[in-house]
């Protein structure tokens, strides 16, 4: 049928319907909506509250809380020195979040170890579990903290949704 023939109803139908895949409106249910869990070990654990609060607002994200158990979060963001004793802990923690779910190493000790080069503290939380977007900085401002969820929502994006 050509356009001239269609009733005209049926052309207004047509330009105000969105079509998309399944897998496109998952991606974006799950990128609109992270909901995280935060595992603060030391300094940086202040700019990752700071992160949340009034001012950078990291609910305008869709992350409107910070989760208290890992069974309702989908993103960790681990921030601080990561101890030996903690190591077990924090896997614990992630192995409990269900799929998909996502991993920040906010700061330096948590990325790589920072300064502290010694046997009681685990040299990268990758060590542990696996990480998707690091944040460097000791300790990194609320703003880098944003522009690495930012990261992790192109990476949500590129991957449909999925790890």
């Amino acid at each position: 049928m050509t356009t001239a023939a269609r009733p005209p109803e049926a052309a207004e139908v047509e330009r105000r319907l969105l079509t998309t895949t399944v897998e496109r409106m998952k991606a974006w249910a799950r990128r609109s909506s992270i909901w995280p869990a935060q595992f603060g070990l030391a300094c940086c654990a202040i700019e990752m509250m700071a992160t949340a609060a009034a001012r950078f607002d990291l609910a305008r994200f869709g992350s409107e809380l910070f989760r208290a158990s890992p069974r309702q979060a989908d993103l960790l963001i681990v921030s601080g020195r990561v101890s030996q004793k903690m190591g077990p802990v924090i896997r614990h923690i992630y192995d409990q979040m269900l799929e998909p779910k996502w991993v920040i190493a906010m700061g330096d000790c948590a990325s790589c170890g920072g300064v502290f080069n010694n046997y009681a503290l685990v040299q990268g939380v990758d060590k542990i579990i696996p990480v998707d977007v690091y944040v460097a900085g000791c300790p990194p401002r609320p703003e880098a903290l944003l522009h690495g969820f930012l990261q992790l929502l192109e990476q949500i994006d590129r991957s449909g949704g999925r790890r």
